[in-house]
């Protein structure tokens, strides 16, 4: 560039967001209070779920100091993803307090600065926030939380694992045309009294999805084959049945194969808790437990998945709220910013379980009754955020 010439603009520069100096002034009163929310947050959080059943354990001499170490930092990332929506509401909370107490958001909306761009600094603060919590929930969460679940069960239980199950139930249903109606019918019924991971035994299956005749098949053991995809049945009877309920056939094996569907491994496979199961398992799940005709689980499953999304936006909503808060000309120290956010995290929750009733009632759509409190706190955020500008 020859010397007096001007400047060429950058174009990619001239669409990067312009960080001022007041935004970076937000945002350093800003972190103090979210890291020390962090920190308390979690702490109680820790204490409450894990750390108190970890001693008991531990004094009864049920489990080593190693593994209470591990299941301690393996659960962890739960408590602190739990932390981090109340600890976005402290920050806002407190760091707007304390511009307002000092009349600085007095003397910058003198200047000719709104509020709505005085609180933009904590929306996008709470935006990152939200962002981290859903990657924390989706990644780290629920395979830490899994490893820790099976690593303590492993120690208190010896050699019977996560996966050792019993008294297994899988009903599959279909639609099937009824007096002009798609109704749900019972086309299979899957019983086996354990599972060791591997083989299912005290096999009793009961087919109807053959409109001909129907078959019950009662087995001493069977294992899903991966190379071919099909049952391997060990010790076992089959009887045919017409639908008159006359025996046609029975046939008794040593070794014997079924093309059944492989529902019911799927099924105990991946029983996992909710917490255990990013977006993509949870998806998984539900799949196979509509095959299974549980309307009740369907629909509290489709609340969780609906929760996964819907938890990490109450960053964003905590946000707006602690910072339309703060911004009212009184000072709030850290103690009284600490218990109304106790006392606003109460009411998120307790908004969270009403809709899970009216979710698991029917009355609200899965949808609905996971993204009550989120809507409910924007709601509230936004509201007062209008107020606070208007005086």
């Amino acid at each position: 560039m020859k010397i007096g010439a001007s400047p060429v603009p950058n174009p990619i520069a001239s669409l990067m967001p312009r960080i001022s100096v007041m935004d970076r002034y937000i945002v350093s009163e800003l972190i103090g209070p979210f890291f020390f929310g962090v920190g308390a947050f979690s702490s109680i959080g820790v204490a409450i779920g894990i750390l108190f059943e970890l001693v008991r354990e531990l004094t009864d001499a049920d489990i080593s100091l190693t593994i209470a170490l591990q299941v301690f930092f393996l659960q962890l990332p739960y408590y602190l993803s739990l932390s981090l929506p109340m600890s976005m509401l402290l920050a806002a909370l407190l760091g707007y307090s304390r511009l307002s107490s000092d009349n600085e958001i007095t003397a910058l909306r003198s200047c000719g600065v709104s509020l709505y761009r005085l609180v933009m600094p904590a929306i996008i603060a709470g935006t990152i926030v939200t962002g981290l919590t859903f990657t924390l929930d989706q990644i780290v969460v629920p395979t830490a939380h899994y490893q820790a679940t099976i690593l303590l069960d492993r120690a208190l239980k010896g050699k019977e694992t996560i996966l050792s199950e019993r008294n297994i139930i899988f009903p599959q249903f279909q639609k099937v045309e009824r007096d002009g109606d798609r109704v749900n019918t019972l086309v299979r019924l899957f019983y086996a009294e354990e599972f060791d991971g591997e083989t299912m035994r005290g096999l009793t299956i009961l087919d109807r999805s053959n409109p001909g005749f129907n078959q019950l098949v009662l087995a001493e053991s069977a294992t899903w084959n991966t190379t071919d995809n099909i049952w391997d049945f060990a010790n076992g009877v089959i009887y045919i049945i017409a639908p008159d309920g006359s025996y046609r056939n029975i046939i008794q094996f040593d070794r014997h194969r079924l093309p059944l569907p492989r529902d019911p491994l799927d099924f105990v496979t991946s029983d996992r808790d909710y917490i255990e199961m990013n977006l993509v398992q949870a998806l998984q799940r539900l799949e196979v437990l509509k095959l299974s005709g549980r309307e009740k689980k369907i629909r509290k499953l489709e609340i969780r998945i609906q929760q996964k999304l819907a938890l990490p936006f109450a960053c964003l909503a905590f946000a707006i709220v602690g910072a339309a808060l703060g911004t009212k000309p009184q000072r709030t120290s850290k103690a009284t910013g600490f218990g109304i956010c106790v006392l606003m995290i109460f009411t998120y929750y307790l908004l969270m379980s009403i809709g899970d009733a009216l979710g698991l009632s029917g009355v609200l759509p899965p949808w609905m009754a996971a993204w009550l409190p989120t809507f409910s706190g924007l709601a509230a955020g936004s509201f007062l955020l209008v107020r606070a500008a208007r005086q």
